[in-house]
Parts: structure tokens; C-alpha cells; sequence
């Protein structure tokens, strides 16, 4: 496996990893407006401090994180919008390898943290906890829909 960083000449293989991933089961997302998903993944891959790294199995994308850089007064801080493995690899050890790669490569940038948001109800929960992350308890998840 080789972790490679990706800008947005990649975006069309992205966007058909982020649909393949993404509209199956546990997640089950309706990707079928192609000018929303592309508009998502050009809004997470194309600004300035944005850092998308891929994991690559014989040329084939095998697992994807997307998200962005935040200088923050404590640290340097990689906050994470996405993070997937290819179905049919999960299971297999990669997720865990592909995260220790990120955290290696982000140590090298000089990067101390990465933040990230999930559900409870889903794999991925387990999966981060897993793998080192802590919830961190005094945080809270808001959203306001605007009608």
C-alpha cells in the first residue's frame, strides 16, 4: 500500500470512490445529483488548506481521508470530513494501516492532532475508538435547519 497525497485533478476518481463507498449500507447516501457531489468534493479538495490523502493497493484506491488544515493556538490540527475504505477491503486491517499512515505522515508535517466527527450508531464509531480516538466529552454537535 502506498499513501499519496491528491489534489483536484484527481476529483473524478474520488468522486467515484466517495459514491462507490458511500451509498451502501451502513451509510446508504443519495449521491445521484452529480453537480452536489461534485460541488462537496471540489469544496473539500480545492481550498487552500485542504488535505486529501489516499491509500493505493496496485494503482487501485483502496481507502480516502478529506479534509482540511486549522492552525490553532495550541497545535496544528487536521480535521477530517471523510474517511473511507473501500467496501469490500473493510474488515481486512487496511483502515487501521491507512490511519497509521496518515498519522505518520501528518507527525512529518509537523501536525499534533486530528479531529473528526461521527455517529454512535454506526461501524465507524467503533473503528475510531479502535484506533486511539477519544471522544471528546466537553465538545457537542450543533445544526440548525433553516426553513
Amino acid at each position: 500500500m502506498e499513501l499519496i497525497k491528491l489534489d483536484l485533478s484527481n476529483k473524478n476518481e474520488v468522486k467515484d470512490f466517495f459514491r462507490e463507498v458511500f451509498t451502501k449500507d451502513p451509510w446508504n447516501d443519495d449521491w445521484s445529483d452529480e453537480e452536489q457531489l461534485d460541488n462537496y468534493i471540489v469544496d473539500l479538495m480545492g481550498n487552500h488548506n485542504s488535505l486529501t490523502l489516499a491509500y493505493f493497493d496496485d494503482d487501485k484506491l483502496a481507502a480516502l481521508a478529506m479534509g482540511h488544515i486549522k492552525h490553532w493556538y495550541s497545535a496544528t490540527e487536521y480535521y477530517i470530513d471523510e474517511l473511507c475504505v473501500k467496501t469490500e477491503l473493510q474488515g481486512q486491517g487496511i483502515g487501521g494501516n491507512f490511519v497509521n499512515a496518515v498519522e505518520e505522515y501528518l507527525l512529518k508535517q509537523g501536525i499534533k492532532a486530528i479531529f473528526l466527527l461521527t455517529d454512535k450508531d454506526v461501524p465507524a464509531y467503533d473503528f475510531y475508538k479502535k484506533h486511539g480516538f477519544e471522544e471528546h466529552e466537553n465538545n457537542v454537535a450543533f445544526v440548525k435547519w433553516l426553513s
